[in-house]
């Protein structure tokens, strides 16, 4: 997952990707937990994920209180 792909999205769809993602996280922690997880660097590929999902949903969100503020002075 690329950071320019995620900067392109809504907070709202961020949102929803993260949830994917944590999803996919707790299925991947799971197979590992049985030893049916083929590929363990899944679960460390899937959590770096989720920290830059969180990353750019903050980053909006920043930018969004940046120019509610602009507009109010």
């Amino acid at each position: 997952m690329d950071v320019k792909d995620l900067s392109a999205l809504s907070i709202e769809e961020l949102t929803q990707k993260e949830k994917q993602l944590r999803q996919e996280l707790f299925n991947f922690r799971f197979q590992l937990g049985i030893g049916r997880l083929e590929n363990p660097m899944q679960v460390r590929a899937t959590k770096r994920d989720i920290a830059r999902v969180k990353t750019v949903k903050r980053q909006l969100e920043l930018l969004q209180g940046q120019a509610g503020q602009a507009v109010e002075k």
